[in-house]
Formats: C-alpha cells, structure tokens, sequence
C-alpha cells in the first residue's frame, strides 16, 4: 500500500480504480450467514417464528462487523466526477449527511457500486474508487471525518435495499473518542 493514499486524504490507502462495463443484474446476495437475521422457531412449535432475542441480533451484529472490519470494500472518491450535495469537501471519499450523522459510502463489490451508481442516474460515466479495509474506514476515516465536528459512520451497499448495512458512530463500532455514546 501507498503511504499517499492515492488522493483519499487517508494515509495508506491503495491508489484508486474505476469501474466500467459490469453485470448489475441484481444484488450480490448476502455478504456472510451472519448478514441477515433469521428468525427462530420455538421448541415444540414447528412453523411459529418469533423475533430473535436483542442479545442474539447483538451476536449477529458483532459478527458482521468483524467480518466487515476484515473485509478490503470499494470507497467512491469525490475526484470521480459529480459529488452528493451533502459530501464533505476535504476528505477525498463520497459522504452523505443524514439526521445529524455523516455516512461514508462503501460497496462491497463493484457490481454494488455500479448499482448505485445506476440509482443515481450516473451509470455513464467512470466512477474513482478506492479499495480499503473495512477496519481502516472505522478506525481512521471516521475519526477523520469527525474532525470536522460531525459525527461520522458508514453505511454498506446503500443501492441495495436487503443487504444495506449501517456501521453507526458508537461505541464498539467506532474509536470511543469518535463515538456518540462514549
């Protein structure tokens, strides 16, 4: 890896790429077994599914951000062309504000980017991106981005309405100093 960044803003980050031609036929299906909560069935009560627990949904969420935070995912760059009205101006990666929060975009493969790029009517032209690990985003883009007084997380495969993940600025998730319930 390059200590530049290749124009992220974010030291150690890979130069970035481009996407072009790709199949985005549909979502790519799940990112883990643990990506998608599965209800369980009783005891005794074949058919009869109920929520799962808060400690289980709290188990699975741990297991999909380790998986994420082992995971290289595809940062759009605002170098790339047109900008969400709401990026950021100075941190190199795609931003979206909601609700008070910053959100770094982040896509799990290619295809997930083209699709949002399709959302967005912008599927003609190259989109910059850069592939970083899951754990660099939480650990050094955000507290980069917060710096600038929001708070900040990332939100996963934001084009795909079952496998969108958001990575939220709390505790577990983000550094303590970042966090908004620290």
């Amino acid at each position: 890896m390059s200590d530049h960044g290749g124009g992220s803003g974010i030291p150690g980050l890979a130069p970035p790429s481009k996407i072009a031609g790709l199949d985005v036929s549909g979502p790519s299906g799940p990112k883990s077994p643990s990506a998608a909560i599965e209800p369980s069935v009783p005891d005794g009560q074949p058919g009869a599914a109920v929520a799962p627990s808060a400690e289980q949904a709290r188990r699975e969420f741990a297991a999909l951000l380790g998986e994420f935070r082992r995971t290289a995912v595809l940062v759009p760059l605002t170098s790339g062309g047109p900008r969400p009205e709401t990026a950021a101006q100075d941190e190199g990666f795609w931003t979206a504000e909601h609700s008070g929060i910053r959100w770094i975009l982040a896509f799990s493969d290619e295809a997930a980017l083209a699709r949002f790029a399709l959302a967005r009517g912008e599927g003609d032209r190259p989109w910059d991106y850069q592939r970083v690990l899951g754990a660099r985003l939480l650990d050094v883009a955000v507290p980069a981005v917060a710096g600038s007084g929001m708070p900040c997380g990332v939100a996963l495969d934001t084009a795909d309405e079952q496998d969108a993940v958001l990575f939220p600025p709390v505790t577990g998730v983000v550094p303590d100093a970042v966090a908004v319930d620290a």
